[in-house]
């Protein structure tokens, strides 16, 4: 049911983004940023139309970030999302990173996997990498979580 993300899935993953970041619940992603970013995506396909999507980004030798998860909005309430981040969590272990965080206006969602608060202070290399260039930084009014995975 999951799948990596191929090119021709980059539209479909951009608008079902957009979906969301219109209504002020996550952060928009360029087109760019998805193409230069695909091998970190995968999808949950139906019909041959793409229903969810997420992604799993390296920030670090110790640190990785689950990142853009979307479903369509008839997909929730169906576990989908519950298991595109198992998936990238069993990712994060093949690959022996040990720490997994995400940044979200759903905190409750990754509560009920196993993630617990953080302060965003003690994710100095995202905030380098990623945050510096987000246009709510410093205000940034996501919730961070994480989950040790090893």
């Amino acid at each position: 049911m999951i799948r990596r993300a191929k090119i021709h899935d980059v539209p479909q993953i951009v608008q079902l983004i957009k979906v969301w970041s219109d209504q002020g619940e996550m952060l928009p992603v360029a087109q760019s940023q998805v193409f230069s970013q695909l091998r970190s995506f995968v999808v949950v396909e139906q019909d041959e139309k793409v229903i969810g999507v997420g992604a799993l980004v390296i920030i670090w030798g110790d640190l990785a970030e689950v990142r853009s998860l979307a479903l369509k909005p008839e997909a929730i309430g169906q576990g989908i999302g519950r298991e595109i981040v198992s998936y990238l969590l069993d990712e994060a272990k093949e690959l022996e990173i040990p720490r997994v965080f995400t940044l979200t206006y759903k905190p409750e969602f990754f509560q009920k996997l196993g993630f617990s608060p953080i302060d965003k202070k003690y994710l100095p290399h995202k905030v380098w990498k990623d945050c510096i260039n987000c246009p709510k930084f410093p205000d940034c009014d996501e919730n961070a979580l994480i989950i040790d995975v090893n």
